[in-house]
C-alpha cells in the first residue's frame, strides 16, 4: 500500500519512519527543501542507505498522493490549514485515497463535509508531540457519521501494523 504523508516536519519524519518500517511504500512531501533534506538525513540514519527507497522524498502534493490509498496530513492542528490541506488532497488523490488527520481542535465531521469524500476522512484524536511518541500504543480515530467500511478497514490495518491499536468513534 502505498502512504502519502503530508509535511516532513518532526511529526511527517517519525510516521514516515514508521510506515517504512511497518513496510509501506511511503512518499513524503513537504514545500520546504529544508525539511524534506532533514527528512532524507534522519531517514537514512534511522534506516540506513539500503532502506531508504521505501522512502520517496517529493516536494508536490500532486506527486504524493497520485496513487495513494492513505493519505496523512501533518500540517498545524488550525482550522484554515486543515481546510486548506483537506481541499487539496480531495482535489489530486484518486477516489480511493482515505484522507487522515491528527487533530484535536478541528471537527473531523465537519472538515469531511467540505469535500467529496466524507465516508473517508478520519481524525486521529491526538497532537503532534502525543503521535510521535515512540511509546504510543492506542489511537482513538474519530470519523463522521457516515464512513465506509473500507475506510475503517484501511485505517485499522495501518495503524495495527505499526503496533498501534485504533478505537473507532463518531465525531459528535
Amino acid at each position: 500500500m502505498q502512504v502519502a504523508i503530508i509535511g516532513a516536519g518532526p511529526l511527517g519524519r517519525r510516521l514516515a519512519l514508521a510506515a517504512a518500517r511497518a513496510g509501506y511504500d511511503v512518499l513524503l512531501e513537504d514545500v520546504m527543501p529544508s525539511n524534506l533534506h532533514h527528512a532524507q538525513e534522519y531517514l537514512r540514519q534511522e534506516l540506513g542507505p539500503a532502506a531508504l527507497p521505501c522512502v520517496r522524498f517529493v516536494s508536490t502534493i500532486e506527486e504524493a498522493v497520485r496513487e495513494a490509498e492513505l493519505a496523512i496530513d501533518c500540517v498545524p492542528d488550525e482550522l484554515e490549514s486543515k481546510l486548506e490541506i483537506f481541499s487539496l488532497l480531495d482535489r489530486m488523490a484518486p477516489p480511493k485515497t482515505v484522507l487522515v488527520s491528527p487533530m484535536k481542535n478541528t471537527s473531523i465531521a465537519d472538515l469531511a463535509s467540505c469535500t467529496y469524500r466524507a465516508e473517508k476522512c478520519v481524525a486521529v484524536v491526538a497532537d503532534a508531540k502525543e503521535l510521535a511518541e515512540a511509546s504510543l500504543r492506542e489511537v482513538l480515530v474519530r470519523t463522521p457519521a457516515l464512513i465506509a467500511d473500507e475506510t475503517v478497514r484501511v485505517v485499522n490495518d495501518f495503524w495495527c501494523k505499526l503496533g498501534i491499536s485504533v478505537r473507532f468513534e463518531h465525531d459528535s
